[in-house]
């Protein structure tokens, strides 16, 4: 009996009881019951839901009680007028002899007031039905849906939650307005259809219209819900992608709280950015214009969605101008005959849902006499017969036809799957167990086109093709609006040709004709770059001009391009030119004062010669080896001549002539130098007893020793010459905007063996010459010699540094003063002591005089 105490007892007493109850069970709906506002049976009923009332009443629970029904409030007309589409379609259908012949549609269709929550409510209801079912045991508490498809819902939050219940069920929905992209995706909503293009397509359309017109620093203002963060958020990926920064992005909702629409009316107000973009709902913009009117923010230039750009009722709102001018996307132009004078016909005593119909005649009316009446009020002054015609108000107004058309084309989706599933010729097979998913698939997979000649289609997501209008706001007398065509999206041609903006003339804020500005910086012309300001967006930066030998030539270049090793930038940064070609030309004063010296030396060298040549058998001519003198005075004329080589342009063959030209006539001159130094000291050898060494030293030896000499400087310019010869390069190294055209020296070594060579014999001269300078004669040519040999010693050392710290042209400059420098002092200390005695003291050109045996008086 342990096994079977009180407790034991108390739990089988439990089993028996829900074993009880379990053999007759009750299917019930949790909650209270959900009626449709609209309702009429037919073979096949469709569901509807609708936001007939915009708001409805906040109530804060105590959680003590259970929650009362949803109150809402505001009668929306448009979506009333959403809802009569759907009728008359369904009433076109059924009169009709070709689509589902002898089958009858019915229709509930249910408000939800824009609630989230009473959305759920109504899609269980339509999913499950409001009756409770009591069922033998041997039946499941299980039975087919009570609708076959749902036309709704208008705005995406609802159109989300509503797809998210009925999804695992597979009823088709299909949407009219709900515009969410995140409604494409088939593994969260596998039975979600549309009529209308996908945020998708309009957020990148929006991003290339705001990039077309150039406005690159825009504020951005979104609903609060699922059409506007998602909406928004692909519009801000591809702006990002697109170069456009957005100066800020605020969201908000009809319902919020005054304090906080005011802190978005303070960033708006605080912003630089001239373009607003505004993915908001049609209700969320006209409590938004509300707001705006009262601080009188106009001037800014608005970018709206297709929810209300192109909505009379938000162009009647607008009684401040604000939106004027803006531009946005709607959907295209489109016309459903028949369905203007349906609606134009309703009478709420003619229907069979008379609640409904009658609020809707009450608030149509009212709203036209601007006074508020009671339903008795009504049923005393209205008698639901009064014509429509001459009402203004958003239920009369036909803008939205585009809209009515996509709940057109969305009933005939429906109907045409039915169609074809009950394989329909001149009759339907009634009898046929439709399936939810099996509907789905044939929805998915119709083509036709309306009576209208416009094609339905869906693709793989479930979306229609994405074309939209291009709409611009321009104002007319007496308030008006025009809603503007000016070009058309068409997202199905290639990424070029998407935009297509015709040649109307737009209107833009405040009526302006003139593009409106919004750039965070101004456009950084060619000639600078642009650099990012630190802890800023992209599109805020400032403009540095290119540095030097640097360009851009084009607006808002990033980068600053180098130029060309041969080209320098322009003043203004804008285009490389080509550089200055530098070299020392005959033109220029520096070129002109050396080539004047080197004539005048030539000429001074000549005379010189000329001097000599006319007095050649006089002693003084004859002393030392005349050949020798003339031999010295050509060569002098041509190291005068050679420096003139270094002047001009350098080629190819001006720079190996140069060099070598001025190696071998220096040697040849040093050589001559050297002879007569040579000639001399063996004088004076030979006045010694018993020497010889004149005989060794004649002028035969005098003349090879010259010949030896300069043939050792012409191997070592041959072998320069084939080994690496000069040639002329472009240095680009020493000036930024010049190129130095100059002799490269090809081989560093040839160069300076020359040299070498030219230093060696000049050494060498010098200590023969000091050596005889002393030696008894009244013209010792020895001391002449010396002096000479002395000055050329001194320029050539001082050369050398001067030659390599000396830049371009002026290294050349150098090169030819000391060519110049050391052939004046040559000629000047040997020749010109001769001429004066030639010329001024002929008394003294006696070879008695020479020989040191005369007086000199």
């Amino acid at each position: 009996m342990k096994w079977f105490g009180p407790a034991q007892q108390r739990l089988s007493l439990l089993l028996v009881v829900l074993l009880s109850q379990a053999e007759e069970p009750v299917c019930r709906q949790r909650g209270d019951p959900e009626s449709p506002q609209l309702f009429k049976d037919g073979d096949i009923i469709l569901g509807g839901t609708f936001s007939f009332h915009s708001r409805w009443k906040d109530r804060q629970e105590t959680y003590m009680h259970k929650p009362l029904p949803l109150e809402c409030t505001s009668l929306n007309f448009r979506e009333f007028q959403f809802a009569q589409s759907m009728l008359f379609a369904i009433e076109e259908i059924n009169n009709s002899t070709d689509l589902l012949p002898g089958v009858s549609l019915g229709y509930k269709i249910y408000d939800t007031c824009g609630s989230i929550a009473r959305s759920v409510r109504v899609a269980l209801a339509l999913t499950n039905g409001n009756e409770i079912v009591s069922a033998p045991s041997e039946e499941p508490c299980t039975k087919p849906a009570q609708v076959q498809a749902i036309m709704g819902e208008t705005s995406s939050s609802p159109t989300t939650a509503i797809a998210t219940v009925i999804g695992p069920f597979h009823i088709p929905m299909i949407s009219h307005f709900a515009t969410c992209a995140c409604l494409s995706d088939k593994s969260k909503y596998p039975s979600f259809l549309r009529t209308i293009p996908s945020d998708y397509y309009q957020s990148r359309a929006l991003a290339q219209l705001v990039k077309h017109f150039g406005w690159t620093w825009v504020g951005a203002i979104r609903a609060n819900n699922d059409y506007g963060n998602n909406g928004m958020a692909t519009f801000i990926e591809i702006a990002q992608q697109l170069d456009i920064c957005l100066e800020y992005s605020v969201s908000f909702f009809r319902t919020d709280p005054s304090d906080k629409i005011q802190k978005m009316i303070e960033i708006i107000k605080a912003s630089t950015s001239r373009v607003i973009v505004a993915f908001l709902s049609h209700m969320d913009m006209d409590v938004l214009i509300h707001e705006l009117s009262h601080h009188n923010l106009t001037g800014y230039q608005w970018v709206g969605s297709e929810s209300w750009i192109f909505d009379s009722q938000t162009a009647a709102i607008d009684e401040h101008h604000i939106l004027d001018g803006a531009i946005g996307l709607s959907i295209p132009k489109a016309h459903v005959s028949g369905l203007k004078a349906f609606m134009m016909n309703v009478k709420p005593l003619n229907s069979s849902n008379n609640k409904m119909f009658t609020e809707f005649w009450e608030t149509l009316f009212s709203c036209k006499f601007n006074q508020s009446k009671s339903s008795a009020e009504i049923q005393r002054d209205c008698t639901g017969q009064e014509d429509l015609t001459g009402v203004q108000n958003s239920f009369t107004d036909m803008s939205l036809m585009p809209i009515f058309n996509n709940v057109y084309k969305g009933v005939y989706a429906v109907a045409h799957a039915l169609h074809s599933m009950l394989s329909c010729n001149k009759t339907c097979t009634k009898d046929l167990q439709l399936d939810p998913i099996t509907i789905l698939q044939h929805i998915q997979n119709i083509h036709f086109k309306t009576k209208d000649g416009e094609e339905v289609y869906f693709n793989e997501n479930g979306d229609p093709a994405a074309k939209y209008e291009i709409i611009n706001w321009q104002p007319r007398e007496k308030g008006i609006v025009d809603f503007v065509s000016v070009g058309l999206y068409d997202a199905s041609l290639s990424a070029d040709k998407q935009l297509n903006l015709q040649n109307t003339s737009l209107i833009w804020a405040q009526n302006s004709q003139q593009v409106p500005v919004s750039v965070c910086s101004e456009k950084c012309p060619p000639g600078t770059r642009k650099v990012l300001q630190k802890g800023k967006p992209v599109c805020c930066y400032d403009c540095i001009r290119c540095a030097e030998g640097e360009i851009s030539n084009i607006t808002d270049s990033v980068t600053c391009t180098r130029c060309p090793p041969e080209f320098w930038s322009n003043n203004r940064r804008d285009a490389c030119i080509k550089k200055e070609a530098v070299f020392l030309s005959f033109e220029e004063i520096m070129g002109a004062l050396l080539t004047t010296a080197s004539l005048f030396g030539t000429c001074m060298t000549a005379l010189v010669a000329y001097i000599f040549f006319r007095n050649r058998k006089t002693p003084i001519v004859r002393a030392n080896n005349s050949e020798l003198s003339f031999l010295l005075l050509f060569s002098l004329t041509l190291c005068f001549l050679c420096s003139l080589t270094f002047i001009g342009r350098p080629s190819e063959w001006s720079c190996m002539l140069r060099h070598t030209a001025f190696g071998i006539t220096f040697v040849l001159c040093i050589s001559c130098v050297l002879g007569k130094t040579m000639v001399v000291l063996m004088a004076f050898r030979a006045t010694l007893p018993g020497s010889n060494v004149m005989k060794w030293f004649g002028p035969a030896q005098q003349r090879l020793s010259v010949l030896g000499v300069t043939l050792i400087q012409i191997i070592i310019c041959i072998l320069w010459l084939i080994i690496s010869p000069p040639f002329p390069s472009m240095n680009f190294k020493e000036f930024k905007d010049k190129i130095i055209l100059e002799c490269a020296l090809g081989s560093a070594v040839g160069f300076w063996a020359v040299l070498g060579y030219i230093g060696l014999l000049a050494v060498l001269c010098f200590i023969c010459a000091f050596l005889a300078r002393k030696l008894p004669d009244n013209f010792n040519e020895a001391k002449f010699i010396t002096f000479s040999m002395l000055i050329f010693c001194a320029v050539w050392i001082t050369f050398i540094p001067a030659y390599v710290s000396s830049p371009g042209k002026f290294s050349v400059a150098v090169e030819i003063f000391a060519i110049l420098a050391s052939s004046f002092g040559l000629l000047i200390c040997i020749f010109i002591p001769k001429c004066y005695i030639i010329l001024l003291r002929p008394e003294k050109n006696t070879k008695k005089n020479m020989m040191g045996k005369g007086s000199i008086k």
